[in-house]
């Protein structure tokens, strides 16, 4: 794909706040100065090239009513990891998995996140996945602060 200015118009444009309307991608259409099927075209070429892989919102859990998160860090078997990692993600409270290097001092190999109403929720959740996945080493890191929450930027001349 030949990128032009008009589709890093387009990235500049999708990085800013989505419009929350009922016709969201014909604003932003209108504001780079092209029409909502060259806009929704553009972003299906990128789609199929692989330079665009989702969309997605970030959300401020705290702003929504969420008072605790937590980073839950599991030792998974190997040969169990795409199983455990199914039925964590299959919870709405889990957020993110990912699987990760272990160190020598650190046997943690598979990452979620979790969200909730205060601190004791995320352990008593914590508990409920160990006891679906059968996954009992693991360690709850809870967030006290929060430095920085933003996705990248492209093309912010």
């Amino acid at each position: 794909m030949n990128f032009t200015e008009t589709d890093k118009k387009i990235v500049r444009a999708l990085q800013s706040d989505f419009p929350i309307c009922s016709e969201p991608y014909k604003i932003i259409a209108e504001d780079i100065g092209i029409s909502q099927e060259e806009l929704l075209q553009r972003l299906e070429d990128m789609k199929k090239e692989g330079i665009l892989r989702k969309m997605g919102a970030v959300l401020r859990h705290v702003e929504v009513g969420f008072k605790a998160n937590a980073l839950v860090v599991w030792v998974v078997p190997p040969e169990r990891m795409d199983e455990v990692a199914a039925k964590m993600c299959a919870h709405s409270e889990v957020t993110h998995c990912y699987d990760r290097n272990t160190a020598p001092d650190w046997p943690y190999n598979f990452y979620t996140m979790i969200h909730m109403d205060s601190k004791e929720s995320c352990i008593e959740f914590a508990k409920e996945l160990s006891e679906e996945t059968g996954i009992d080493q693991y360690e709850l890191q809870f967030t006290e602060r929060e430095w920085k929450k933003t996705s990248m930027q492209y093309f912010m001349e």
